[in-house]
């Protein structure tokens, strides 16, 4: 599936665009996952990417969030796809865009993230190490993980 990739500040995206990232997390973080306080005050303090299909449909989208809002270093969060989008590799792609833009912004830094726990061998394949042991963050196993600059 070919995106294409929209990355702008929180202030820049526009309601469209904030309104679709919102929803297809609401749709994958509350319904499928179970309730938790998606939106937070870090979407304020993030660049947010966000990745359509030809027809205009938002398949897949995360954010980052500046340095020293929830680490030290730039971390990147909120990744999700779309039912539809996943198992195809629109995953992979979300976040190779994702860390491309995090080297871009912030040259030479490492990149923090907070994965679920299940998803440690896709992240590794990343790049990522996991640099804690495994923790519930809103009732799901986590583990936090660190990519070297």
């Amino acid at each position: 599936m070919t995106l294409r990739w929209v990355w702008a500040r929180f202030d820049d995206l526009g309601v469209h665009a904030l309104h679709d990232a919102l929803a297809l997390r609401c749709k994958v973080f509350i319904l499928e996952q179970g309730p938790y306080q998606d939106p937070d005050a870090a979407d304020k303090q993030s660049y947010h990417l966000l990745g359509y299909d030809a027809a205009g449909a938002l398949q897949a989208c995360l954010r980052v969030v500046d340095p020293g809002v929830n680490y030290p270093e730039p971390s990147i969060g909120r990744v999700v796809a779309a039912r539809e989008a996943r198992g195809n590799g629109t995953g992979r792609a979300l976040m190779q865009e994702g860390i491309a833009r995090c080297h871009q912004v912030w040259p030479g830094q490492d990149i923090r993230i907070s994965a679920q726990a299940h998803l440690q061998p896709f992240y590794g394949s990343l790049g990522f190490v996991a640099v804690s042991g495994e923790y519930l963050e809103d009732d799901i196993p986590h583990v936090e993980m660190l990519k070297s600059a």
